[in-house]
């Protein structure tokens, strides 16, 4: 029986290089609600954790099949 894997922590050039956006985009998009907000980690730290990146990323696909 395997451990269950656990989250994992994108930091933000992560999230731009997986996402194709750019800091400031990122964070317009969390602003508006549009984009997962990210974990504090520490006070000057914060990520975001893959799976909500990568569900961002089905929903964005998912709609251009809609479309």
């Amino acid at each position: 029986m395997t451990a269950p894997e656990s989250p994992r922590v994108l930091r933000m050039p992560e999230v731009a290089k997986r996402t194709g956006l750019s800091r400031t985009v990122i964070y317009e998009q969390v602003k508006d609600g549009t984009f997962p907000k990210p974990l504090r980690l520490g006070p000057k730290a914060s990520g975001w954790l893959d799976s909500e990146v990568s569900d961002w990323i089905r929903a964005k696909a998912a709609q251009r099949e809609a479309a």
